[in-house]
């Protein structure tokens, strides 16, 4: 049987273990993707390139969390892609919310001390919101890039994405109580899958709604 290839790409800092509870059937094969070292002052669009030097399949499903679901859409931009789904992120720039579009302008997250970010507490509750202040210690173990050059780097490509329209059918998956990007600020005409109750951390919080719906959003013609 041949399998329908699905490559995950996991949100600032984290590591691929936040999809350890994905579990699909047979008939897919889910392959996860890690963050490497980009190069200094490195466009998303190059560090895209290089990343899709990792896909192995021809006409995969791309899958990106937050930041990562930027990453894929970049990444679909020179490879052919079956689809493209992005999960608890946005679909361009309008999408991003009021204090990201301010930072771009003053470059105020310019003025945060790295040494702020790269402290467990404050990355976790970066990387997935602050609805999981009191649980940190049971997220650490999904980070594993505290680099400083790449989260300087990671927070500076976020601000500065200048996507105004997504060139392909994005399917976008997001949390009614996402607080990182706020659902106020998402367009929720096409393609588009509302999670009740869930956060940005959804893609370990409600793996569940994922396992029973994603095979079919996946299939649907």
């Amino acid at each position: 049987m041949i399998k329908t290839p699905i490559y995950l790409m996991p949100g600032m800092a984290a590591s691929p273990r936040i999809f350890e509870y994905l579990s699909l059937p047979d008939q897919f094969e889910l392959i996860k993707l890690s963050w490497f070292q980009p190069y200094q002052n490195e466009p998303l669009s190059e560090y895209a390139k290089r990343m899709c030097a990792q896909i192995k399949h021809k006409e995969p499903v791309l899958l990106g969390v937050s930041f990562g679901g930027m990453l894929v859409q970049e990444m679909a931009k020179h490879i052919k892609c079956r689809k493209v789904i992005i999960v608890s992120s946005v679909k361009n720039y309008n999408e991003l919310p009021l204090h990201m579009k301010l930072a771009k302008k003053t470059r105020a997250h310019k003025l945060f001390p790295l040494q702020w970010i790269t402290r467990i507490e404050n990355l976790a509750v970066v990387v997935f919101g602050p609805t999981i202040r009191s649980k940190v210690e049971a997220y650490q173990l999904y980070l594993s890039e505290r680099d400083p050059d790449y989260l300087s780097w990671s927070m500076d490509s976020i601000v500065h994405w200048d996507q105004e329209k997504a060139e392909h059918d994005i399917i976008h998956i997001h949390g009614e109580k996402d607080t990182v990007f706020p659902i106020r600020y998402i367009d929720q005409k096409t393609n588009f899958y509302l999670v009740k109750n869930a956060t940005h951390a959804m893609i370990l919080t409600h793996a569940r709604w994922f396992n029973l719906h994603l095979s079919e959003i996946i299939l649907k013609v």
